[in-house]
Order: C-alpha cells, then structure tokens, then sequence
C-alpha cells in the first residue's frame, strides 16, 4: 500500500511538473509574440500597446439569458495594437447615448473572450460601477483610455471592461482574472476610484464571475462593497 501511494504521489508530482512546464511554454510564446508584433509596429513607425486588444459588441434580448444565445450574439467589432489603430477604430465607434438598450460593449485583451466560463475569466470576477446615463459615456472613455495606456494598477491582473447600456442607467465593470486575491482586488479598485476620479457618492461592488454563473446574473447579489 505504501509503495502504491509514493509511487501516485511521483505521478501527480509529474503531472503538475508538466502542467508548468505547459503554461510557462504558453506565457513565453505570447510574450515572444507580443515582443515581435511591437518590433514590427516600431519598425513601420507606429507606437505599439503593451496589449492587442478587441472591442466586441452584444446586442442583448430583454429578459433572455441562456449561454448558447449570449455567445451567438457577440460580435468582434476590431483589434488593434498600436496607438493609431486605437483612435482609427476609436473615432468610428458609436457614442454609448446613441446605443439602443439593452446592450453591451466590451474591450478585451486578445485571446480573452467576453464570457465569465473563458480560461482567462473563470476564476475571476468584476468590479462594478454604476452611472447615471448622461455621465457615463465619460467615464467609459477615461477608462477605456486608461485600459489601452496601461494605466491602472495590477493591469496584468485585468481582461477587459463592459460598458452595459440599460434603460434607467448606464454600468461599467472591470474583469480581473483572480478573485481570491484580496489585496490585488482591492488595489485594484483603489486604481479605478483613483484613474477616473469617482466622486465619494459612488458606489462598487464586486462579484466573482463562479457566482454570477451560479444566480445567472451580472450584478445582482454583489458580494463586496467598496
């Protein structure tokens, strides 16, 4: 009995030895991706982004919520990587009070998509930010333009951020990949309230995405409050 047990200890020990050795392979390659993609932005005179990112678009059914619907209705509007491509793509995009509700707009890191099951999402969650409408078109830009600069604390840490157009009001939410990590959600937060210079009337919550999966819903029943 012993001998069985050491010997399945040696086979998990190599089985997370190679689940390593997988994802430090899969991090060096995007980190050499990212490197030669920046490379050939320079190269052509551009000024390239730290990230490739995605802007996605969700047309939304009232009161319709399955996954296999919500999936078929996210749309890839563009990528971009260097600076020029942001404000090209950017200048053209439909202002958020011309957006019929319900809908959603998404900036995502490449290779992340809009969804609380993808790898990346998971095991995280989101904070949370409520705005009166005529405002929150500001706010989304201060924080889009953050976002693509590589503004924000424990940016490593982020996905991506929605912009959800209601009926009543506007709500923007910042993806994080690692909802156990307390003090990286917190810092987090203290970099929003601090980027987009939040007035002390407003509110955030947080709520981790395994949660909103379990209630099927985006921002009800938050789990903190900052």
């Amino acid at each position: 009995m012993e001998i069985s047990e050491k010997k399945e200890q040696e086979n998990n020990n190599n089985i997370s030895q190679t689940t390593t050795l997988d994802s430090s392979s899969t991090a060096d390659i995007i980190d050499k991706e990212s490197e030669e993609r920046q490379a050939r932005d320079l190269k052509a005179g551009l000024h390239p982004l730290k990230h490739k990112f995605i802007f996605w678009y969700t047309r939304r059914t009232p009161g319709v919520r399955t996954q296999t619907s919500y999936e078929d209705n996210i749309k890839k509007i563009v990528e971009f990587s260097t600076v020029e491509g942001f404000w090209v793509c950017y200048c053209h995009l439909a202002r958020p009070s011309l957006l019929p509700s319900p809908t959603d707009l998404h900036l995502f890191k490449e290779g992340i998509r809009p969804l609380w099951e993808d790898s990346a999402n998971c095991n995280g969650g989101k904070w949370i930010i409520r705005f009166k409408k005529v405002v929150s078109g500001r706010f989304w830009e201060d924080l889009v333009l953050a976002l693509v600069g590589d503004q924000l604390d424990y940016s490593d840490d982020i996905c991506g951020a929605v912009l959800s157009i209601r009926y009543n009001e506007d709500i923007l939410s910042v993806w994080n990949r690692n909802a156990s990590d307390r003090q990286g959600v917190m810092a987090l937060r203290d970099a929003i309230k601090r980027h987009l210079k939040l007035p002390h009337s407003y509110v955030m919550d947080y709520k981790p995405h395994d949660a909103s999966l379990r209630d099927n819903s985006s921002y009800r029943n938050t789990w903190l409050r900052g």
